[in-house]
């Protein structure tokens, strides 16, 4: 398809620099195929039966982002990928900077480069003992925010917390999966309340989530590999609440990504442990999930066409419209929407 499709116009003041205090005052946006309707975060558990089971991501944001020298050189990388403990495929700038077989050095923590791929990729091995390279991330590196936010203000000790779920629990992540960040205890209570089920999932979101889509054609374009994993009992657990009539809801992209991953062409959930490079765009035929919770994506995203496959490129782009005219505040940090199907599955 071609990318321009989707495309569309978002003034630079709509982007958020700041999440919403409390979490789940946040606007939320319900498009449905037949009306949009502007709630808040909290109203969320409105929209849901006891029969609905949501899904959420449990991943933990590292300081994944670390500024050091070669030589006198200055760069900067930013993790991506984990591919040992003390191994990982980073983006690195400038890359010329970065050969292969050159010693990175961040404040005392050194990295060698081993690999060299494209487009600023590089895969470093750090010089640490296994059992330190969290310490090691702690103390030497940065919450890696989205370059739209990092490039108008600098990362603070608010970030430390707001740029974390609430239930944000296996470290691996250089990104956030945002869509979790509107939840708080009192969210939590009223769902509880409903008797809405909820399980976790984990996929350590990767910092090509923030990569813009460079091909023309949408079948030209490479996605960045992620882990991710579903257990045994969290797939019982879904299939279950299928079986019974209840619908799956994935809290954000990743989750979703990660569930359609999982899922056979039969509709059931496997237990899953692995890389996933899925790309959804309008035609794919959803396995897993019936409803998504997401927050509003770039121009020309792949997470843009993935909300334009669930629900219609054009119902999409008429929702987004609505949004930057009605002042919703967009991305990480921003406003959230729910999202149903532009059709019932057969």
């Amino acid at each position: 398809m071609d990318v321009n499709l989707f495309d569309f116009d978002l003034p630079d003041d709509r982007i958020a620099l700041r999440p919403a205090k409390p979490r789940h005052a946040a606007r939320l946006m319900v498009v449905k195929p037949d009306a949009t309707e502007h709630r808040q975060v909290i109203d969320l558990a409105d929209y849901l039966t006891a029969d609905d089971i949501l899904v959420f991501n449990d991943t933990r944001v590292i300081p994944g982002r670390l500024f050091g020298k070669r030589g006198d050189a200055k760069v900067e990388v930013t993790l991506h990928k984990r591919v040992d403990t003390t191994v990982w495929d980073v983006f690195a700038r400038p890359a010329r900077k970065c050969r292969l077989g050159d010693k990175l050095d961040f404040a005392g923590l050194i990295a060698e480069v081993i690999s060299v791929g494209d487009a600023g990729e590089r895969r470093l091995a750090f010089e640490v003992a296994p059992d330190a390279m969290t310490d090691a991330l702690t103390s030497h590196g940065v919450m890696p925010l989205p370059p739209y936010i990092a490039a108008q203000r600098p990362v603070d000790d608010a970030d430390l917390e707001d740029y974390q779920t609430l239930y944000a629990d296996r470290a691996g992540a250089v990104a956030a999966p945002t869509a979790g960040l509107h939840f708080t205890p009192e969210l939590m209570a009223k769902l509880d309340a409903k008797g809405v089920e909820r399980v976790f999932v984990t996929l350590h979101v990767g910092a090509g989530t923030f990569l813009p889509v460079k091909a023309d054609d949408t079948d030209d374009h490479k996605m960045h590999a992620e882990w991710g994993e579903v257990s045994a009992e969290t797939a019982a657990r879904l299939n279950a609440a299928r079986a019974r009539g209840g619908r799956i809801v994935a809290v954000g992209t990743t989750s979703l990504r990660l569930l359609e991953s999982a899922t056979g062409d039969d509709g059931i959930v496997k237990p899953f442990e692995g890389d996933t490079a899925i790309f959804i765009t309008p035609g794919y035929r959803f396995k897993a999930i019936d409803l998504l919770m997401t927050n509003f994506h770039l121009p020309k995203s792949t997470l843009f066409m993935l909300v334009s496959a669930l629900a219609g490129l054009d119902r999409m782009q008429a929702a987004y419209k609505a949004a930057v005219d009605e002042g919703y505040r967009f991305y990480s940090y921003g406003d959230s929407s729910l999202l149903f199907p532009k059709r019932d599955k057969t």
